[in-house]
């Protein structure tokens, strides 16, 4: 697996054009007339949170069928490094455009959803469903798999675009580097003094969702009508999901601290089995990088909602998801480029000599 994933540069072009064109396919088969239109009207209850979900099948899918084509051809080129000045431009444009729209817009809170509940899931896959769903097909059905599949797309889409515009602009495709050269937002001051205020913004953006969802478990409607909260106390588990996503979030902005800590560079003692020794940065970078990216799409769905000021407690603090996933996922980029060593793939000489930088603190 870590060897497949190593050459990622040389893949994520050719990966981006055949997902294109596969879902290119797709819109073409919905367009004529085939079933299965992922974004088709359907009972509330099964419904997804996307941008398009309601869409028309005679708009939608044939700019599915236009653009997957049109993508394959943009990643092909990426792949073998085509295209100069303006060209390049609008290969850069075009596929971080595209990466956005895949894995930021269209989505919703689902893959939010997978990730905090992905242990139930697990035990549910073996143990069935509690209540009226009709086992886990009932919770990951086919619009909501679409979107998984699309922000996979995006996924590939970013990946691919980072690698033709580190390739065509002479870095290292797997660090970004060019030798000596390196930009003043990446000097080991600048890092640290963003990447802390990263952390800060990241550790306030979700206050007020914890507040809102602890304090309706304490009886307090904030935020929200009495009838409102009634329906929370007389449905089994609500208010218990919602504290449990509340202390989650809690636990993962004294997580989010180890950013710019010691303790998230060297275990600390009460990690016993490992106190003392080097933090991974990948054991750090990869968690918080998913978190972001999946917070961003249900921020964005709960813009998209609207706000009703007699209920604002129920949206309203979750739109700062939005500013939650993007500290976060920058708050992560400091930390990697300040815990960043030598490039295995490029090996500029001056990183063998660097004295270590000193661990500071908040």
């Amino acid at each position: 697996m870590l060897r497949w994933w190593r050459y990622w540069p040389a893949w994520s072009g050719y990966a981006a054009a055949a997902w294109s064109l596969s879902y290119g396919a797709l819109g073409l088969f919905w367009a004529l007339g085939g079933g299965g239109f992922p974004f088709a009207s359907v009972d509330d209850a099964h419904a997804s949170g996307s941008i398009l979900e309601g869409g028309r099948v005679g708009i939608v899918a044939p700019a599915m069928a236009a653009i997957g084509p049109a993508g394959a051809i943009a990643a092909l080129a990426m792949a073998r490094e085509w295209g100069r000045d303006g060209t390049r431009r609008a290969l850069v444009v075009f596929g971080w455009a595209l990466a956005a729209t895949l894995a930021l817009v269209i989505p919703d809170y689902t893959l939010l959803a997978l990730l905090a509940f992905a242990p139930l899931l697990l035990v549910f896959a073996f143990t069935g469903v509690p209540g009226p769903q009709d086992g886990i097909g009932d919770i990951l059905y086919w619009h909501r798999v679409n979107l998984i599949v699309i922000f996979a797309g995006g996924l590939l889409w970013a990946l691919a675009t980072l690698a033709y515009q580190r390739r065509t602009r002479r870095a290292c495709a797997h660090c970004g580097r060019r030798g000596a050269a390196t930009g003043r937002w990446t000097t080991p001051d600048a890092v640290r003094r963003w990447g802390r205020w990263a952390v800060y913004v990241a550790c306030a953006a979700p206050v007020p969702y914890e507040v809102t969802r602890i304090a309706w478990y304490l009886g307090i409607p904030l935020g929200i009508p009495e009838d409102f909260a009634r329906m929370m106390r007389e449905t089994p588990g609500m208010l218990e999901v919602g504290l449990g996503c509340a202390i989650a979030s809690i636990c993962g902005c004294v997580l989010t601290h180890g950013l710019v800590h010691r303790w998230g560079e060297v275990y600390p003692r009460w990690v016993w089995f490992r106190a003392g020794g080097r933090v991974p940065p990948a054991l750090a970078v990869i968690p918080a990088s998913i978190v972001a990216v999946v917070l961003i799409p249900a921020g964005l769905m709960n813009v998209r909602m609207g706000v009703d000021l007699a209920s604002w407690g129920a949206n309203a603090p979750s739109m700062l998801w939005i500013v939650w996933g993007a500290a976060l996922g920058a708050a992560a980029c400091a930390y990697g480029l300040r815990r960043r060593g030598p490039c295995p793939y490029c090996r500029p000489a001056e990183t063998f000599d660097r004295p270590a930088e000193p661990v500071h603190t908040l």
